[in-house]
This record gives C-alpha cells, structure tokens and sequence, in this order.
C-alpha cells in the first residue's frame, strides 16, 4: 500500500516484536499498464526474518507494515539502461561511523528474466495505473547481523541509482505516514 511506502532519506521501520530484521536490495521494475517495462529504480524490501522464519503464514506480518519498503525517488527509463540482466548490487549497513555488513551481487545471478517476471505478474490480474515489481534479493546478511535503530542502510545499482534510509523502530515512528499535512513529510526528512 502506498502509504506503507518511503523513500530516500525517509526512514525505514523494523517491527518492535522482531528480533532479526535486515534490508533487502532489489532492482525494481517499473511497468506500464499494458505489462510493458518502462524503467528501473531501487528498492529495499525490509524483512523481519525471524517472523517469516516461524511460520510461512507470518510471511504478510514479516513484509508488509509501514516502513518495511523504501524505493528511490528516481525511475531509470528503460531505454537507457544496456542490459538489466547485468547490473552490480552493492548494500551497506552503516552503525555510526562503521559498516556492519555490506555485501555485492549482480542482477546476473537471477534465476528468471525480467519479462518472465512480469509476465507472471500479469498473468491474472489487472494493473490499470501500471505497477512497481520488486525482483527479490541476492543479499541477505548472516544470522548474526541485524537492523537496529539508528543504522544506516545504503544501495547502489549500476545504471539505476542510489538509496538511502535511517533505521527506526515500530509502528509509531511512522504515524506520520498517515499524516494528510503534506509538509510533514518533509519535516521527516
């Protein structure tokens, strides 16, 4: 839900009752409403893993809560990028001064190509204003390394751009979402 969504410099949230939350990076496919790949932008699909890792009936609970998407304020048209099936990932999770994880892969490494993917997605169901396809991620950190309040997640995918966002926990940190003043967003940032 767009409401659930931030973006750069926007804060991230990780659930109070998880215990290992960690970013995913992901190339985003932007699509028309004719099924048509019309751009690229960056994504971070938060994860509360302990959650989904209980029972894969957690899984909405574990992906689906304000602040657990971000996407970058820019779409890379299609057009301008060589090849989506060949682009470097790179993600870091920065605790102060110090980064905590980072880690690098390639849109190379997906099993299914991007025409598939949205191939699928349309398969039974309607996008009439178009729709953001979040790919799903080849970097997820070890067990050890979790979100905290405070941190920094930073991505960059080659040709597409950057993303951004400070980590806060709980739903209250993020009520401004629901905020209709429009400069309090601003405020956020």
């Amino acid at each position: 839900m767009p409401w659930r969504l931030v973006t750069d410099g926007e804060p991230i949230a990780v659930r109070r009752d998880s215990r290992l939350d960690v970013p995913e990076p992901e190339l985003a496919v932007v699509v028309n409403a004719f099924g048509e790949i019309v751009g690229y932008t960056v994504c971070d699909d938060v994860s509360s893993r302990d959650l989904e890792g209980d029972n894969p009936l957690y899984l909405p609970q574990a992906k689906i809560y304000a602040g657990s998407c971000s996407l970058a304020t820019g779409i890379r048209p299609a057009w301008q990028v060589a090849d989506a099936h060949d682009l470097a990932i790179g993600v870091e999770i920065r605790r102060g001064a110090e980064a905590v994880w980072s880690a690098e892969t390639s849109t190379a490494t997906m099993r299914r190509r991007l025409p598939e993917l949205v191939e699928w997605l349309f398969a039974e169901t309607h996008f009439p204003e178009g729709v953001v396809l979040s790919t799903g991620t080849g970097l997820v950190p070890e067990m050890t390394v979790t979100l905290l309040a405070g941190d920094v997640v930073a991505i960059e995918i080659a040709e597409v751009g950057t993303l951004s966002n400070p980590v806060v926990e709980g739903k209250d940190e993020m009520s401004w979402l629901l905020d209709t003043d429009p400069s309090t967003r601003e405020k956020v940032r």
